[in-house]
């Protein structure tokens, strides 16, 4: 079969037409980005689908402002360079606001205080920070936890400090003995620990950390993902939510229940 100029156009002007709603819809998703092994803020379920505390979180306030999500699967790290790229628009994945990556990224409010801790063998004679001297202590790259350690090795005489792509894989060398502590987010490693009760925090460092949905610099949608949140606190849907995955209600003062300023740089 042979094409005159009119075949030509008509056929265009159909895939226009066909291509229009798939491009309408996908301006209707929010492109979300998550470490798939960080319980009970977020992990993949035995039919590979995301939950945990953020990940409801993020649905709904997608909901809230017309949109659904589509969760990629990425490392902590690549989180930073995905949204940075604008291949995402959010990250999810118990991210600290901290005024040096809002030099680079935006955050809405956050919604959970956290503090990080040092964890061992239950059975270590490391009790305290001051125990670490001469140890290898463990932390996850990227994280604040390695910004902590690295910033106290020297200090501290820690003798060596080893990166993991994976909170999963540093506990496990923890539980074998490969690190001697382990420096990262108190609730993702008591979560953790439920299952492997040879481990267990020792100390807890007050850092004052708290978490929110991180964002390409000044995305356009940072505003109304941010008032949805706002609502969510004043209906009591986050403080919910905490109860689901936690067991227990967010204490009063906290993030998860108050409405908290937009972080700036």
């Amino acid at each position: 079969m042979s094409f005159t100029r009119r075949n030509l156009l008509l056929l265009a002007a159909t895939i226009g037409i066909a291509a229009g709603p798939a491009t309408a819809f996908a301006a209707d998703v929010l492109n979300v980005g998550a470490y798939p092994t960080n319980p009970p803020f977020e992990y993949k379920n035995e039919s590979g689908t995301f939950e945990g505390f953020e990940v409801d979180i993020v649905n709904e306030a997608a909901k809230r402002i017309g949109m659904t999500t589509d969760i990629a699967d990425l490392g902590f790290q690549a989180l930073f360079a995905a949204t940075t790229s604008k291949r995402i628009d959010v990250a999810i994945s118990s991210i600290t606001i901290t005024a040096e990556r809002l030099k680079s990224q935006s955050f809405t409010q956050p919604y959970y205080d956290s503090d990080m801790g040092i964890a061992t063998k239950t059975d270590s004679a490391i009790n305290t920070e001051a125990d670490l001297k001469g140890k290898i202590v463990g932390v996850l790259s990227g994280s604040t936890g390695e910004n902590w350690v690295k910033e106290h090795q020297a200090a501290d005489g820690f003798s060596d400090v080893k990166g993991y792509d994976t909170q999963q894989n540093l506990l496990l060398d923890l539980s074998a003995g490969r690190v001697d502590a382990a420096v990262s987010d108190i609730p993702g490693m008591e979560y953790s620990f439920t299952k492997m009760k040879d481990l267990t925090v020792k100390e807890r460092i007050k850092t004052g950390e708290q978490y929110g949905l991180m964002m390409t610099k000044d995305h356009p949608l940072l505003g109304k993902l941010n008032d949805a949140l706002t609502a969510m606190k004043k209906d009591g849907t986050i403080a919910a939510i905490h109860k689901k995955w936690f067991g227990s209600d967010a204490p009063a003062d906290s993030s998860t229940v108050k409405e908290m300023p937009l972080p700036k740089a």
